[in-house]
Formats: C-alpha cells, sequence, structure tokens
C-alpha cells in the first residue's frame, strides 16, 4: 500500500475508485466497504483510494469538545488498512481552511484533480464542504460533468459501521474486550513508548514497561488486567497488561503497564505496541502487598495457560 500525506506530491491517478471517511477502528463494518472498492478496482482494473483526515475533524472543528475517544491512531490506522488490501492511502492535513471550501470547488479541485476518479463510493449521508453544503446528490449532478461512476452505500451498511463503532467503544470501557474484539475483526491495540514509572512491578518481582501513549485521543478500556501480546522491534511477546491507579500503592494517576513474560531488557524510549487478547480480572486494592504479588502470581497462571491454549 501506498501512503500520501501531500497533497502536492501525489502521482497522477486515471479513472481511480476512491472512498472517503475517518475509518476509525478499520472495524468489520469498514471491512465490508473495503472489499466493495477492491472488487470495483479488480472488474475495472484501476486503482482504488482511501482518503482519510488528519488530524480527526472534530478536534479541528471543535478543539474544545474533550468527549473524542478514537479507536485507531494514525500509524495504526494505516497498518490495518494495509493488512486489509487498500491499493493508495491519502491522508488528507485538515483544517479550517480545508472544511471551508464550497462544496462544488471541493468536488473539482480536491476530489477530481487530484484523484481523476473513474468510481465514488460514498454514503447517502456524507456531507462536505463549507457549512456540510455538499453531498450525495450534489456528487450525482456533477457526474457527467466529471466522468465519473457513483455508487451509493446503503444505509444498512452505514447503519451497522455506526452502530458497530458506538458498540466497540461501549464494550472497550466495559472491559469487554472479547465482544469489541470480534466486531473489530482483529485485536485492539495500544501503542506508546516506554517511560520511567514509579518501578513498583520491579520491587514486586514483575517489572513493568510504563506506556505513555502517542495519541492523546486514544481510547483507554476499563480498568483492570489483560492478557496481551506485545510488539517489540518485530518480535511478538506474550505478557500481562495492568490499566489503573495502583490503588494497593495509594496511586492517583493511571497508568498503562505491560509485564512482558520471558524478558528482561531495558527498553526505555522505544515504542510497544500491545494487543489486547482477554481480560482477566477488575483492578482491585489489596490489604498487603502479599497478596497483590500472590495475585499477580495468578495472573501470569492464568495467562499462559490462555496462550498454551
Amino acid at each position: 500500500m501506498r501512503v500520501f500525506r501531500d497533497l502536492n506530491h501525489l502521482p497522477t491517478f486515471n479513472k481511480s475508485v476512491i472512498t472517503i471517511g475517518t475509518f476509525d477502528g478499520v472495524h468489520i463494518g469498514h471491512q465490508k466497504l473495503i472489499q466493495r472498492i477492491n472488487q470495483i478496482s479488480k472488474k475495472t482494473k484501476s486503482e482504488n483510494i482511501i482518503i482519510t483526515f488528519h488530524p480527526h475533524p472534530r478536534i479541528v472543528i471543535n478543539p474544545q469538545d474533550s468527549t473524542l475517544r478514537l479507536l485507531n491512531t494514525i500509524d495504526e490506522k494505516i497498518a490495518l488498512l494495509e493488512k486489509y488490501g487498500v491499493d493508495n492511502l491519502v491522508i488528507v492535513p485538515f483544517s479550517r481552511d480545508f472544511s471551508e471550501q464550497e462544496a462544488e470547488t471541493y468536488v473539482r479541485d480536491f476530489l477530481v484533480r487530484n484523484f481523476s476518479p473513474g468510481y465514488i463510493v460514498i454514503g447517502y449521508d456524507h456531507k462536505f464542504g463549507k457549512n456540510r453544503s455538499g453531498d450525495y446528490m450534489l456528487l450525482e449532478k456533477l457526474k457527467a460533468r466529471y466522468g465519473y461512476e457513483l455508487e451509493e452505500i446503503d444505509k444498512q451498511t452505514l447503519d451497522d459501521i455506526g452502530i458497530s463503532s458506538t458498540k466497540i467503544r461501549m464494550a472497550l470501557e466495559q472491559a469487554d474486550i472479547k465482544f469489541a474484539n470480534e466486531l473489530l475483526g482483529h485485536p485492539y491495540t495500544l501503542t506508546g513508548t516506554v517511560i520511567k514509572g514509579l518501578q513498583n512491578g520491579r520491587k514486586l518481582g514483575f517489572p513493568t514497561a510504563n506506556l505513555q501513549l502517542t495519541d492523546e485521543y486514544k481510547l483507554i478500556p476499563a480498568c483492570g488486567i489483560y492478557a496481551v501480546l506485545v510488539h517489540h522491534a518485530g518480535i511478538v511477546h506474550k505478557g500481562m497488561l495492568s490499566i489503573g491507579f495502583n490503588p494497593t500503592f495509594g496511586g492517583t494517576v493511571k497508568s498503562i503497564e505491560a509485564n512482558i513474560l520471558d524478558f528482561d531488557k531495558d527498553i526505555y524510549g522505544e515504542v510497544l505496541t500491545l494487543e489486547l487478547i482477554e481480560f482477566l480480572r477488575e483492578e482491585k486494592k489489596f490489604d498487603s502487598v502479599e497478596e497483590l504479588i500472590a495475585a499477580i502470581h495468578q495472573d501470569e497462571i492464568n495467562t499462559r495457560k490462555l496462550f498454551s491454549s
């Protein structure tokens, strides 16, 4: 998959198959849409292009909104779209100026000039341009002028995409990682840089990599202990993840800490990606450090048993 981040350095596309969206999560609903543009590409012997925006439009249009939580960082999204067979990904730097283009200007100067589409696959409720005045009907009106075919994503598919996104977020907030992963079609991931923590894990005999996430808008699942797969330097390790406040030690700041099984390296400053596989238990304040250590030992037993099966 080719990835482009600068509209001034795009290749010459011809009769491409394009679709536009945030594709947050790249979940099973999005995967149906990707399958469809792949089908059209194969039939028409042309390239397909997904156009997405970064930062997320809501961040630019309404920066005071603190409720936005994303299922993917931009790098996670790139990796997933490549996995599902997209030919080209164009990441448009979203700005207020971009959002204020007149709708017909958006079609002519952005879509047609940059992508020369043969097919545009779009939802009936997709809005674009200044005051969100552009829609499917405008694209339908202009298709003869610019020589593209237009295909509508049906309401059922769009509803499925929206419902899936909501259900995934709710499942993650309730620690139902199995259901979230089922709807995603792949494990939910957290990506971050290893930073120095309080080193409580090392004192307990379970050293942890304390993660600082790479995106402040990334949705953090419910507090608790999870079995995870840890991607580090091209190698996948088994591990345990703690999300929470370290209540046994009187902690007040939420941390994300991974204990990598059978691993003992200094990886401060390095990037880890965690795949959340199963929820093991809720976070708990123990009456003693000895009780906490016993619980972590049991977490390790349960994690090894899970992965061995």
